[in-house]
């Protein structure tokens, strides 16, 4: 991007931010927020500008080069207003409060967010992408009403800040406690909105885009299990088939793009995220661990090479691959038959273009086609060397921008991953990954006891850690210590909860969580979103720490652990009940703290018990399996092996079954709680 006009960087050249950097030289002359920005708005009495966005986004991109990068624009802005930039990733918080005032006022939201404030943060006119004729015209026309219309834009943002406020109740504590029925009719709810031909929920009437339902396909496994619906398992595997096969999914090199631009999953939005991957890396390793489906297996597997071989930096997980490469929209990835025949020769690119879907018209721009694979090809060895071929011309191609930002939830939702995926694949380098992962965030993130949000390059970020970065760090925490035992990261995760609980719960109103710590700086509003998005929420997130945590802590912390996920989980039900594709991660909690949630405590003398491995293997979603030693942890206390043989013992609740021994045993006991 060009320089300032003098040739120095803005004031974002410190930041811990990549996004925030690529526009440190834009003549633009953007700040992060901060109290001093909003104090210089005050002073200089103009209003803010504040545009959101984040690295892989595409359109970030299209009007930073249009706009931000042009000095017509920057003399207009820089005039009128207080210019702050904004990454959506590293400051939820913001975003959260921002977006929501964008849908209310345009009937829908996206980034890059441009959105217009008074000096102490009310939001007056907002919107997302303008080309730059349209953003000149605008900020004269802002600028304008700010100077002879005073009264009119404190009038509406007074309005737009009630409305805000008022839709920021979150859920209410107390709910009613959630039940089988409770599930099976949000199940029932969800199937009806299934695509049954092209798999995934439709979200519009076209049935585009459509984007992941990760959480969702989780609890539909979760809720097959429990009762052994063949529907739910049947829906399951049809997007996930689908979603495998389509061209969302890199048939090179593993990993999925954010979404699907058509109803098929042909046409990615080609960014590639973190959060994305580790939570498809769970639902495909949980299908495979079920099924024995050797396509799920193979997801799985590819996508768990992704996170270590393209997001992995310094032992820990990075943000996103760009969807951009050179500037141009999925470049490094779609290929024509002139590309299959530079990179294989003729007989192969014919044979790799009829395996892989490239046509001479193509499925994307410019008569280039995306790669999928909708059916395995007779021949693997020549497709792997086929394969391989092509990733290796790829590698050759301007490759996209990585994001190298790392943020505590989602790498919080990797360790919960890669640690399950360790034991349904059979691989222990995934373990030790995430064992490593957890060990350099704890040391890094954790500043002065208080967790933080995110880093870059080991210099961590000013942002405090929200909601979604103690629970979800909290699980991940949680399942290592049920795969390793260590009491380290039992006392880790707990102590994080117990922050949590301090800075996030409602004191007065048991089961309603604030995104937002009480202590942290005070925005417009203190967001509390319930609703289960790309990633689940913060909320739904704490529901599931703290009910793994309610069956792995000692007697005296469990019981306020239990009645803390109780009143959490209770408090969705209504959401459950009305709205339960918003509630994916919900429903894969509340399916597993209706059958118990089970608890398998095998009493072993080694690590390698065979018992052990195939309570691993068979325990369903959600499911606690702890073990070790009598006493080695709470499930164990006082459960034996049984004459001299390992024994295992299955608990719903606080109810235990007599000791097992055998694998079939153990199989019968935890079959569908119909």
């Amino acid at each position: 991007m060009s320089p300032t006009a003098d040739g120095s960087a803005n004031r974002l050249a410190d930041a811990t931010s990549p996004y925030l950097r690529q526009h440190a030289h834009n003549p633009v002359h953007w700040q992060q927020w901060t109290p001093d920005a909003l104090a210089e708005a005050a002073r200089r009495d103009v209003p803010i500008l504040l545009s959101i966005g984040y690295a892989a986004c595409h359109w970030c991109h299209v009007m930073a080069h249009e706009s931000f990068d042009d000095a017509e624009v920057a003399v207009v802005a820089n005039r009128n207003f207080v210019c702050i930039k904004v990454d959506r990733e590293e400051r939820p918080d913001l975003d959260a409060v921002y977006m929501n005032a964008t849908v209310a006022m345009t009937g829908q939201g996206g980034w890059p967010m441009t959105c217009f404030l008074t000096p102490d943060g009310r939001p007056f006119f907002c919107g997302t992408y303008y080309p730059k004729g349209t953003f000149l015209q605008l900020m004269a026309a802002v600028a304008d009403t700010w100077r002879t219309r005073r009264a009119e834009v404190e009038e509406t943002s007074d309005h737009v800040a009630g409305e805000l406020r008022a839709m920021a109740a979150g859920l209410p504590g107390g709910g009613a406690p959630v039940h089988p029925g409770l599930c099976d009719d949000a199940v029932t709810a969800v199937l009806m909105d299934e695509d049954t031909e092209r798999g995934g929920f439709a979200n519009t009437p076209s049935g585009a885009p459509k984007f992941p339902p990760s959480a969702l396909l989780e609890a539909l496994l979760r809720h097959h299990e429990r009762t052994g619906s063949p529907a739910s398992l049947a829906a399951a595997a049809r997007t996930g088939t689908a979603m495998a096969r389509g061209g969302i999914y890199d048939q090179l090199a593993g990993g999925f793009a954010r979404y699907s631009v058509d109803s098929s999953w042909v046409v990615p939005h080609f960014e590639k995220m973190l959060y994305d991957n580790a939570l498809l890396l769970r639902f495909y390793a949980h299908w495979a661990r079920r099924t024995g489906d050797p396509l799920p297996r193979r997801i799985a597997d590819e996508t768990a090479r992704f996170l270590l071989d393209e997001l992995r930096r310094d032992g820990m997980f990075v943000s996103s691959l760009d969807a951009d490469s050179a500037g141009v929209e999925g470049l490094t990835y779609v290929w024509s038959p002139d590309d299959l025949a530079a990179a294989l020769g003729p007989d192969d690119a014919q044979w790799a273009a009829t395996v892989f879907g490239v046509t001479a018209d193509g499925t994307f721009e410019h008569g280039a086609s995306v790669l999928q694979l909708r059916r395995d090809p007779g021949d693997a060895d020549r497709f792997e060397r086929i394969r391989a071929a092509l990733l290796a011309a790829r590698r050759e191609r301007p490759q996209p921008a990585r994001d190298d930002k790392v943020v505590t939830a989602w790498n919080g939702l990797a360790i919960t991953a890669l640690t399950e995926a360790a034991f349904a694949l059979g691989r222990p380098a995934y373990l030790d990954a995430a064992a490593e992962c957890a060990r350099r965030l704890l040391d890094l993130h954790v500043v002065d006891g208080r967790l933080r949000r995110s880093s870059l390059g080991g210099v961590v970020g000013d942002a405090v850690a929200i909601l979604e970065d103690h629970a979800a760090l909290a699980t991940g925490l949680l399942t290592l210590y049920q795969a390793m035992g260590d009491r380290h990261w039992l006392d880790a995760s707990t102590a994080l909860l117990d922050l949590a609980v301090r800075h996030f719960a409602e004191p007065d109103e048991p089961g309603r969580w604030y995104d937002v710590a009480d202590d942290a700086e005070q925005l417009l509003l203190r967001p509390s979103d319930p609703v289960d998005g790309a990633t689940p929420s913060g909320a739904s997130l704490i529901a599931e720490s703290l009910q793994l945590a309610a069956h792995l802590t000692d007697e005296d912390a469990a019981p306020r652990y239990a009645s803390a996920a109780e009143a959490t989980l209770s408090s969705a039900a209504v959401l459950l009940a009305r709205s339960p594709r918003a509630a994916g991660h919900w429903l894969a909690v509340a399916e597993a703290a209706v059958r118990g949630p089970i608890q398998i405590a095998v009493a072993c003398e080694s690590p390698d018990s065979a018992l052990l491995a195939a309570a691993r293997a068979l325990a369903p979603g959600g499911a606690v399996v702890i073990g070790g030693a009598t006493d080695s942890s709470a499930l164990l206390r006082d459960r034996p092996r049984v004459r001299d043989a390992d024994a295992a013992y299955v608990c719903r609740g606080r109810v235990c079954d007599l000791p097992v021994t055998t694998v079939e045993e153990l199989a019968t006991a935890m079959g569908p709680s119909v």
